[in-house]
């Protein structure tokens, strides 16, 4: 597949996951997975008053998914549910300065997980 050019924060991002690890007695999670590409990522949301709290992710995947995952639980804290549920994987892709086309699928992952775990909590 050859190398992958990211721009330097989607490499902040990879290097310095922000969110990253395991979260004690969420209120809700969700898990997905790309087959595609075996990538997996796991959200973790407390929710007090209809805001997301704290968020917390864990990834196996590529530079891009990891990225992805750490810039969806910066633009998703402190928002309230509804806002959060309306985050796009083009708005995780722009925060993040555009992602390799090849790479771009990996965007669709963390965006997912966030509405799905929101998801799994109303319901």
């Amino acid at each position: 597949m050859g190398n992958v050019n990211y721009n330097a924060n989607v490499l902040d991002h990879f290097h310095n996951p922000r969110n990253m690890g395991e979260m004690k007695n969420p209120d809700t999670e969700a898990t997905v997975g790309n087959p595609t590409c075996g990538d997996v990522m796991k959200i973790m949301l407390r929710i007090k008053d209809d805001k997301i709290k704290d968020i917390k992710f864990q990834t196996m995947g590529c530079a891009a998914a990891i990225a992805t995952s750490s810039m969806t639980t910066e633009l998703a804290k402190g928002k309230s549910l509804k806002e959060a549920f309306k985050i796009t994987n083009k708005d995780v892709s722009l925060a993040l300065g555009e992602l390799p086309p090849i790479k771009e699928h990996c965007s669709n992952l963390a965006a997912d997980a966030l509405k799905k775990a929101i998801e799994n909590y109303r319901d």
